[in-house]
């Protein structure tokens, strides 16, 4: 027998009249966030497509390609938290607005870029007022949609262009290489940007800060360290091994300043981070849900697209075309998982059997060859991954925000990122070196031949989809053990909209 969960209260300070009067208005919120959104996580993707195209016109080498990723990844990751806590003290709408419009001037930059470090200038700017959009747009939401009746409605729509975004960067990335320039992967962040700039403007209304805003600078200083050196301490290692010193050094070192930054937030007066927020089993619990999502969707993105173009021949388009059956599948999942799945049976079960059918989608996957077609063998496991995954993201962005005040919205919105960021970091590493002992071992027994180097490719990328497979068994498992199967607590209200 299935249990019916209560959708609780509406969220105090917010009354039928002031929700009925504002309704309209609150779904074009959603949809400017959601466009900003869209924005950020399709740029994790749609440069890759370009980069060749960039180092052939730019002229730089194999070994400075990585800087253009990294330098991205390296700003985003060290400074969400920070960006989402000056949303928190200043206003979301101020962050939101700062961040939509310097990542449209940085877009400007990287595609007018004339040299390589101009590029990667353009890269590591659009990383930090990143780290400024993302928190704000994802906090906007829970402190905009309160009601227990629209707020799944409003997560899920969310979702679906936050787990969509990296499969339409693959496509659109190949879209405007193959029939523009690789400079235009840059500049169409600027339609999405004034799109969400206007919208923004007109609908969001401005903030009014009540007292003087107070920031941890001790525990800013020590966790932006401390990301800063794990995400470059991974990344390190795509280029060189897991014993280099700087790689593991950094690794090092950052573990440490996480420790110190836990220290330092339990005696703070006004903390960067309160320990709270993630002491809490359910937001706690849905934090290592959206990293496990992460280093699983990662190794979708990075690996599969290698095998659709390296080893069965697919161009960028076609392969952008291919992970279409995953964003539709994220999207059905997204959009009804909240209102079907939720209510009925808890957010443990909602998370733990996503998990668990993008794993299934994942182990298909595994069972590629150098010449398996896209409708028996691809097709299949890539809408399994849109279904699990869609109902994770959803239930996990809304656990993650439960019960959360406004003043810290900001702040556990940032999480969110930051746990996809680091998650996305470390398994690129790890799977880097998967794949490339896995084409070692099978070509140390065969001779070389054109055949065996690209079955030794195959076994690479398949060997990775193993271990993503196996990343979220792992996630099913924590949130079943972790995550209560209780109703999610309303977030509290703040007013945004303007009037």
């Amino acid at each position: 027998m299935s249990t019916t969960f209560d959708r609780g209260a509406p969220a105090s300070g917010t009354t039928d009249s002031g929700r009925r009067g504002s309704h309209a208005v609150r779904w074009w919120v959603l949809g400017v966030l959601g466009t900003a959104q869209l924005m950020v996580t399709l740029d994790a993707t749609v440069v890759n497509i370009a980069l060749p195209a960039a180092q052939h016109d730019l002229g730089f080498s194999d070994g400075s390609r990585q800087w253009v990723i990294t330098g991205y990844a390296l700003a985003f990751g060290s400074l969400l938290l920070l960006g989402g806590r000056l949303g928190d003290l200043f206003g979301r709408r101020t962050t939101f607005v700062t961040g939509l419009i310097g990542f449209a001037g940085a877009s400007v930059l990287g595609g007018a870029a004339g040299s390589f470090g101009i590029l990667v200038a353009a890269r590591v700017a659009q990383g930090l007022f990143a780290a400024l959009l993302a928190p704000a747009a994802l906090s906007l939401l829970s402190v905009t949609f309160t009601d227990p009746a629209e707020r799944p409605k409003a997560f899920g729509i969310f979702s679906a262009l936050a787990g969509a975004g990296g499969a339409v960067g693959l496509l659109l990335g190949g879209m405007l290489t193959e029939w523009a320039s690789w400079r235009w992967v840059m500049y169409v962040n600027v339609i999405f940007a004034a799109v969400a700039l206007v919208g923004a403007v007109l609908l969001l209304a401005k903030p009014t800060v009540a007292e003087r805003p107070k920031l941890d600078i001790p525990g800013t200083a020590v966790v932006s360290a401390a990301l800063f050196a794990i995400v470059y301490g991974f990344a390190h290692v795509e280029s060189t091994s897991w014993t280099d010193p700087v790689a593991l050094g950094s690794m090092i070192v950052g573990v440490v300043l996480l420790a110190v930054f836990v220290w330092l937030e339990s005696r703070a007066a006004h903390p960067l981070l309160p320990l709270r927020l993630v002491l809490d089993r359910t937001r706690g619990g849905s934090f290592l849900a959206v990293f496990v999502i992460g280093m699983g969707m990662f190794s979708i993105f990075l690996f599969l697209t290698y095998y659709l173009e390296a080893s069965i021949g697919y161009s960028p388009i076609r392969t952008g075309l291919a992970f279409l059956p995953m964003v539709a599948g994220i999207v059905a999942a997204s959009t009804t998982a909240p209102s079907l799945l939720l209510p009925r049976v808890g957010p443990k079960i909602v998370i733990s059997a996503g998990f668990l059918v993008a794993a299934s989608g994942m182990a298909l996957l595994t069972r590629l060859e150098l010449d398996s077609t896209y409708v028996a063998h691809i097709m299949p496991g890539m809408i399994l991954l849109g279904l699990g995954l869609g109902g994770v993201m959803t239930t996990a962005f809304q656990g993650a925000t439960a019960g959360i005040h406004h003043e810290d919205s900001g702040v556990a919105s940032a999480l969110i990122n930051t746990g996809q960021q680091v998650g996305g970091s470390i398994s690129t590493a790890l799977l880097t070196t998967v794949a490339s002992s896995a084409a070692t071992d099978y070509l140390s027994s065969r001779k070389p031949s054109a055949l065996t180097m690209a079955q030794a490719g195959v076994e690479g990328y398949t060997a990775t989809l193993a271990w993503g497979a196996g990343f979220f068994v792992v996630g099913a498992v924590v949130s079943a053990l972790l995550v209560p199967n209780a109703p999610l607590a309303p977030s509290e209200g703040e007013p945004v909209i303007a009037h």
